[in-house]
């Protein structure tokens, strides 16, 4: 796993160990709103976790991915 996907899959298992007090597994083309159920503002915490620790994020960027494996693709390019 790479590096820019392991602090997604993190950063989301975090969202979701918060949200839900479990540790949350999910794959890849699961859907942020509908399979994994963040909201607009969870969303917003996950993008400014990116850019703080990848140095971007793909909503700073104009970007929209509606699942884990589009976030992840934003950093493999």
């Amino acid at each position: 796993m790479a590096d820019a996907e392991k602090t997604v899959v993190k950063a989301i298992k975090g969202l979701l160990r918060r949200k839900k007090g479990v540790d949350a597994e999910f794959v890849l083309d699961a859907d942020l709103y509908d399979d994994l159920e963040l909201d607009s503002l969870e969303v917003a915490e996950l993008s400014a976790v990116l850019e703080d620790d990848l140095g971007t994020d793909p909503y700073s960027e104009g970007e929209t991915p509606r699942t884990v494996g589009e976030v992840v693709q934003f950093y493999d390019r």
